[in-house]
């Protein structure tokens, strides 16, 4: 998965319009963001980028393959998104044990002992997930959505109720993985958090994209021309959720 290319997508829930002709493409090797304030349509557009919701028109294109590739396509993508899909009652290495078998890890105890490691929770790996701290959770779920190494890596909100530690752990892993080749997108408020880090931003307001730039530092002035300039979506109105 050498690229990723959104074409013309769209999302209409009914008369809900989520998402409204956005076009980019990004590459191997990028740190992409979507900014943009709740209702913008970022989660959805990382649902589309998933496979796990389909566009209502345009199409999604992951090197030469698309969305109704099916399982080659999902078993490239890695994703975290609100839900950290942790049973609270197993320990972390039986969460990250369960979901290797899940993704067809071969070596799966292995794969989670490494995991573990990484996580720099491996003296907490017999412990119940359910006694965890809300950073220890968000890094037992981040090496869960990376046990089967994708290329396409989708997080949404990573960085929300973590603590300066394990904000910088998280961003330490993400330009690991970046620096590795894979293509990262994520959806983020925090602005202080992704400035320096996106190797693009793309903004989104009211289902439209409405710029995109490339930039080291001072994001959050970026993200208030773009805020500002963004034409208002006259069904905008019609669509209440993120």
């Amino acid at each position: 998965m050498q690229y990723l290319s959104v074409v013309d997508v769209a999302r209409h829930f009914g008369r809900r319009k989520a998402l409204s002709q956005i076009s980019f493409s990004c590459a191997a090797g990028e740190m992409i963001g979507l900014l943009g304030p709740n209702g913008a349509g970022k989660s959805t557009l990382l649902n589309i980028l998933a496979t796990l919701i389909a566009p209502s028109k345009g199409e999604v294109k992951y090197g030469d393959q698309g969305a109704n590739d099916g399982a080659d396509v999902r078993a490239q993508i890695g994703m975290l998104g609100h839900d950290l899909f942790l049973y609270p009652e197993l320990t972390a290495r039986e969460n990250l044990e369960f979901f290797a078998h899940l993704y067809g890890v071969t070596d799966v105890h292995s794969t989670a002992t490494r995991a573990l490691h990484t996580a720099g929770l491996v003296d907490r790996g017999d412990d119940f997930v359910a006694g965890f701290s809300r950073g220890m959770r968000q890094r037992v779920a981040l090496e869960r959505a990376l046990l089967h190494e994708p290329k396409l890596i989708l997080l949404d909100e990573p960085f929300t109720g973590l603590d300066q530690t394990s904000t910088a752990a998280l961003v330490g892993r993400l330009r690991e993985r970046q620096r590795a080749g894979c293509l990262i997108v994520l959806a983020t408020h925090d602005l202080d958090v992704a400035d320096g880090v996106l190797s693009r931003a793309i903004y989104l307001k009211d289902g439209r994209m409405v710029g995109s730039d490339t930039g080291s530092s001072n994001l959050a002035d970026r993200y208030r021309r773009a805020m500002d300039r963004g034409p208002r979506n006259a069904d905008s109105a019609l669509w209440g959720g993120e």
